[in-house]
């Protein structure tokens, strides 16, 4: 269930107008439903009922202060893969001991301050960051709690961009490796490692891959714990998909039978690490229509967001339904026919959508990318010298800017002209 309906021929946000917000913050915009947010949360602890779960929000498929604090007041933790993420979480109001830091390239620095934070788990990936990360509590005289990440080798059945559970991923470790890193683990004075943890890849709508990953979690369990390694935790990933298209959105009781059938029976704390499931239907990217072009054999819809404002149709192929806020009457129901909706970035690859049938549109017309709220603004980028866009985030009757437009002005703020090439606002000399 999404949050998003037209009401008398507009389309809202929850119980607000998109064109009331687009008249504040003008165009484009992102705009997110926090019902939408709360109502998925809500539905993923429900059908948990009954394991010792904790749901820790992957904050990289959105990581707005606003959204990640949405999360933590409905009681969840956080997941992240950097410390500017767990900076973020922390100050959004997770408590440090309800966060988990994974990632595969995490710094000495980065692992110290999370140790320093005291966050709740660390989880490895090779045995280099085991060891630094022993070197690195040592040093501060903390004692580091990890998860060790296997890699089951399952094909998760999804976009080869974002499939993390094959061999040749560059996520995990091996399971065959496992053992060995658990010697090694309990040899390291800084590390106590007593927790596993997989994630096999996002944008799941086929939850069998999840059984196959977690019955080798549970094999793997049983032959370190047969072996005499304590292990009281698992860490089961995120991955959960939506439907973008005509997909089927995976059924959340029974991706939790899943989970009861492989590993419900092994006493240990179960986590669970959703991002794009629970924010990637609760928001949509509104834009305006530019102009109408039509081609030699192709028509283009010109719209003023564009590919650093959501990159996933460019970098993925990803779909996005779209629709115009004011809903066409029947007297204008005919179609443009195929058209790709484009933007202005001086790239072939600026488009949102491909191929596309949209109704007839004109100059002005405001239409809204649904499904964006996952993988959207987070990945966003100044391409072109283009501000980043607002943010807004709606709860029932009212919304609030979460994150105001930029300015060119804010964004060259960062960068400075060094002395030896002269100040530009002096006049060349001859």
């Amino acid at each position: 269930m999404t949050h998003f309906s037209h009401k008398a021929g507009i389309l809202h946000a929850e119980d607000v107008a998109v064109p009331t917000i687009a008249d504040a913050v003008g165009t484009p915009f992102y705009c997110y439903s926090s019902a939408t947010m709360l109502a998925r949360y809500h539905a993923y602890t429900k059908a948990l009922a009954g394991l010792r779960a904790t749901v820790y929000y992957a904050v990289k498929a959105n990581s707005n202060l606003a959204v990640i604090r949405t999360f933590a007041g409905a009681g969840a933790g956080a997941d992240v893969v950097s410390v500017g993420e767990m900076q973020r979480s922390l100050a959004a109001g997770i408590p440090a001991d309800k966060i988990v830091f994974a990632g595969v390239g995490k710094t000495r620095e980065e692992l110290a301050a999370a140790l320093k934070a005291g966050i709740h788990q660390i989880n490895i990936e090779s045995e280099a960051e085991l060891r630094a990360l022993s070197d690195v509590a040592q040093a501060i005289g903390a004692k580091a709690t990890a998860g060790l990440r296997v890699n089951p080798d399952v094909d998760a059945r999804t976009h080869a961009k974002i499939t993390t559970g094959r061999k040749e991923n560059k996520f995990g470790i091996d399971l065959d490796e496992a053992p060995r890193m658990f010697t090694l683990a309990a040899s390291l004075p800084g590390v106590s490692m007593t927790s596993l943890s997989v994630h096999i890849g996002s944008q799941l709508t086929d939850i069998s891959p999840y059984r196959d990953a977690y019955a080798r979690l549970r094999d793997i369990t049983l032959e370190l714990r047969a072996a005499g390694h304590r292990i009281d935790h698992l860490d089961l990933g995120g991955g959960l998909g939506i439907a973008y298209d005509a997909e089927t959105p995976p059924n959340l009781e029974a991706y939790a039978a899943i989970v009861r059938e492989q590993v419900g029976d092994l006493d240990c704390a179960l986590s669970f690490e959703p991002g794009r499931y629970l924010v990637g239907d609760a928001g949509i990217l509104v834009t305006r229509v530019v102009y109408v072009k039509q081609g030699g054999e192709k028509r283009f819809v010109i719209a003023d967001a564009a590919m650093n404002d959501l990159i996933r149709p460019t970098l993925y192929e990803a779909y996005h339904e779209i629709v115009t806020v004011a809903e066409a009457n029947s007297a204008a129901s005919a179609t443009l026919g195929s058209c790709d909706l484009v933007g202005p970035i001086c790239e072939s690859g600026d488009y949102l959508a491909k191929d596309c049938a949209l109704p007839v549109v004109a100059e002005g017309d405001l239409l809204a990318i649904r499904s964006a709220g996952a993988y959207g603004a987070v990945m966003s980028s100044t391409y072109n010298s283009r501000p980043l866009i607002p943010e807004v985030l709606v709860n029932a009757g009212g919304f609030a800017v979460i994150r105001r437009r930029q300015s060119v002005e804010e964004a060259m703020d960062l960068e400075q002209i060094p002395d030896w090439l002269g100040d530009p606002a002096e006049p060349e000399r001859g």
